[in-house]
């Protein structure tokens, strides 16, 4: 089909303000877990793959700082870190 905007690679940025605000909650929140006696990286990724934020304490507000951000800004976040792009 001419025209079929399918066959396109959509492009997807956040703002750098976004950014260190993503970075601030997710400290925020895995300390907030660690503290509470839970393995942080495993209840990220509970959160993360399923969006219920029942996998976040609300201990420290975390539960409601993680809802202030969308998953795909945390996991954009979180790959560029691992690949040393920050």
């Amino acid at each position: 089909m001419p025209g079929n905007d399918l066959d396109k690679t959509m492009t997807f940025r956040l703002k750098g303000e976004k950014k260190s605000l993503t970075r601030e909650i997710l400290e925020s929140v895995y300390q907030a877990l660690k503290e509470k006696g839970y393995n942080p990286v495993s209840q990220l990724v509970g959160y993360l793959l399923a969006g219920d934020p029942a996998y976040i304490t609300s201990y420290k507000n975390a539960r409601n700082l993680i809802r202030k951000l969308e998953r795909d800004e945390i996991l954009e976040e979180l790959i560029k870190s691992y690949l040393g792009e920050e």
